[in-house]
């Protein structure tokens, strides 16, 4: 059995964060060691939140906890969300070189959280650091803008994009909700990047009044456990992508606000409608 630190924000109603992910990875077969940086009542989208985060230096000492009772060598990836402030981002990296410090082989799984709030500094320094940090990198398309540092109108923009990202550290780009001049608007776009490989997927786009949050940790989590499991690439991205759907078509049908992960348990462990991914032209 794989184990993965997810070093993210929790809600206790609803699902953001950690409380979109933890679930989906057990489901998934993977046992989910959850370091909450945050706890809230519910995300930030309703206006109204209680709560708090937790300090940098605690995140240091609960991982080093680990350690001392010899645990920290059985992690096999740390996966990690929204960083509220620059030490908590630092924090993140301390713990990614510890665990890898005592488990060469543990991943990195690192969405990149940018332009959400948490203010132009930290967003700099995610911006600097975190490519050379992740072995897998998920952001969305307005991050992947941020990170290249340029407009990405279509798939072989993204591309080129992606690759220039892996040069400087990780193996895996995967972006979530691309922006595809040339795609349907009804869809959804997936793009997931390797130095050789190159693979896209899409869902329907369900036309939610208001649009659930979350998605992005389900999308990171299915993918990083399936992939974790021994799945290729491409089936990992295509048992993700099948989970989003099945998760978001539950929930437009519920007429619900938030994910409706309990009722599509089922099909994130085992979709029953499946949408493949197609390979993108590797000379781009």
């Amino acid at each position: 059995m794989k184990n993965v630190l997810s070093i993210q924000p929790h809600v206790v109603f609803g699902h953001a964060g950690n409380s979109a992910a933890v679930f989906p990875m057990q489901r998934l077969g993977i046992n989910v060691w959850p370091l909450d940086t945050m706890q809230f009542s519910n995300h930030m989208q309703y206006g109204h939140w209680a709560g708090s985060a937790i300090d940098a230096p605690q995140m240091t000492e609960l991982v080093e906890g680990i350690g001392a009772i010899g645990m920290l060598r059985r992690c096999d990836a740390v996966m990690s969300g929204y960083l509220g402030s620059k030490a908590h981002a630092q924090a993140v990296i301390d713990i990614v070189r510890t665990v890898k410090a005592t488990n060469p082989e543990a991943w990195h799984f690192c969405t990149p959280v940018i332009g959400a709030g948490a203010g132009a500094s930290v967003d700099e320094y995610l911006l600097e650091t975190m490519p050379s940090t992740a072995d897998a990198l998920f952001p969305t398309h307005d991050a992947l803008q941020k990170l290249a540092g340029r407009t990405i109108e279509n798939v072989e923009d993204a591309v080129s994009a992606c690759r220039e990202i892996i040069r400087r550290g990780p193996q895996v780009v995967l972006v979530k909700q691309l922006i595809d001049r040339n795609s349907p608007a009804d869809r959804v776009n997936l793009l997931m990047v390797t130095e050789r490989e190159a693979w896209m997927t899409q869902h329907p786009r369900y036309p939610f009044a208001r649009q659930p949050v979350g998605v992005g940790e389900l999308t990171s989590a299915t993918f990083a456990a399936r992939r974790l499991s021994g799945d290729s690439l491409r089936t990992a991205l295509e048992h993700a992508v099948s989970a989003v759907h099945a998760v978001l078509k539950a929930t437009y049908g519920a007429g619900r606000y938030e994910l409706e992960l309990i009722a599509a348990q089922d099909d994130i462990a085992k979709p029953r409608e499946w949408l493949g991914a197609w390979s993108i032209d590797n000379r781009l």
